[in-house]
Parts: structure tokens; C-alpha cells; sequence
């Protein structure tokens, strides 16, 4: 859920003080550069293939990555790609001030290397980035259709967070500009990296009880 909030912040970011281009949703990114490709005003061919090539990087690298660690807890991958992920966004917040491309693929790259990381995670209706198919489940499955409302909660309320985090970086970005929904993204990310990587409760060693008289 929260990776979901985060979502909604890089891509209020992206979109509003990047140029309308998504780094999250690559759904939306295609249809953006159809929209650029028939000449709609205010939309960037380039912007949308530096962010699908930048996006498409990132996935291969968590892929190496999590294949290369394959002895590795799933925990800890999971703690290291979120790590990895939090530091790109904090630098496609610097390397925006100098170059919105640049911005735009860092970002992006970042994103990748999430999408990579959940989809190996394989949590039903929770991909963090996008939610036709959750709303689609959330429909086609509830009691109104004939169905059990099976995971009710968890398809609404990843359209919760995603709106959340989608209206939190929208503020930020109108109040204070693009950096901001960034940093705030990179310190949630980083949040969740160390929770990850922090020893379990049950890796603790026992506390020796103090000695008897």
C-alpha cells in the first residue's frame, strides 16, 4: 500500500512538473506518446520513450539483479531493490534541475527496478503502479455481480493510496515544485528498504537471562 502512495507521488511529479509524461504508469506513458505522435499539443514523443527505455532498463537490471542473488531471502532482495530505488528517485530530483530528460529517465529507471521487484513479489492485486485490473477484480467480483466481494478491501484500497499519493504530489508540485513529491517518495521508499532489511524478530538472538545467586 504504501508503495502504491509512492506511486501516485512519482507520477503527480512526472506528469504535472515533467512535461505529460507518466514513470510509473507505463500504460499511460503509450497512450501519452500516441497522443504526441498525432501532434496533441503539450505532449512529448521524446519524453515518453526516454521514459520507456529508461523504465524498460530498470526492470532488466532488477531482473539481473534478483537472479544473480537467487540464494539470497526474498526479504532481503526486496530490501536491497527498494534501496536502489529510493536513491534513483532522490537523484532524478537533482538530475531534473538540470535536464528534464534526464529527470524523466532516472525516475523511470527507478520504476522499472520496482515493477521488476513486486512482480517477483506477486501479491494479488497490489502492483503498485496500476489498477485496471484491481478495479476490474473489485466489479467483476463483488456481491452485486454475483460474486463474494473476494479481496474488497485490498483492490479499494490500492485505489485509495494510489489517489492519496496522487493528490498529496499534485499539491506539492502546484506549492513547491517537482522535487518535493520526490523527496518525499525517496524517504518512503528508504523507510520501507530499511524495514526490509532489518533483522527479523525472529533472527534476534535471545536475550541471556542475568545470572541466579
Amino acid at each position: 500500500m504504501a508503495l502504491t502512495v509512492v506511486s501516485g507521488l512519482v507520477d503527480a511529479a512526472s506528469y504535472l512538473g515533467l512535461g505529460h509524461v507518466f514513470t510509473a504508469n507505463m500504460t499511460g506513458n503509450v497512450v501519452v506518446l500516441g497522443f504526441a505522435a498525432a501532434g496533441a499539443p503539450g505532449f512529448s514523443a521524446t519524453g515518453s520513450l526516454v521514459s520507456l527505455a529508461g523504465f524498460a532498463t530498470g526492470a532488466v537490471l532488477a531482473g539481473r539483479f534478483a537472479n544473480a542473488l537467487g540464494g539470497w531471502p526474498s526479504r532481503r532482495r526486496t530490501g536491497w531493490a527498494l534501496l536502489v530505488e529510493a536513491v534513483l528517485i532522490a537523484a532524478s530530483a537533482a538530475a531534473a534541475g538540470a535536464s528534464r530528460y534526464a529527470g524523466i529517465g532516472v525516475l523511470a529507471v527507478a520504476m522499472g527496478v520496482r515493477n521488476a521487484t513486486v512482480r517477483r513479489m506477486a501479491v494479488p492485486d497490489m502492483t503498485t503502479t496500476v489498477l485496471t485490473m484491481s478495479l476490474t477484480g473489485l466489479a467483476a467480483e463483488s456481491r452485486l455481480a454475483g460474486g463474494r466481494g473476494a479481496r474488497a478491501p485490498r483492490r479499494a484500497g490500492a485505489a485509495l493510496a494510489m489517489a492519496t499519493g496522487a493528490c498529496a504530489g499534485a499539491a506539492l508540485v502546484l506549492r513547491h515544485g517537482t522535487a518535493w513529491p520526490l523527496g518525499v517518495a525517496a524517504v518512503c521508499v528508504g523507510v520501507l528498504a530499511g524495514a526490509c532489511l532489518a533483522p527479523a524478530s525472529g533472527n534476534r538472538s535471545p536475550t541471556p537471562a542475568p545470572p541466579t545467586a
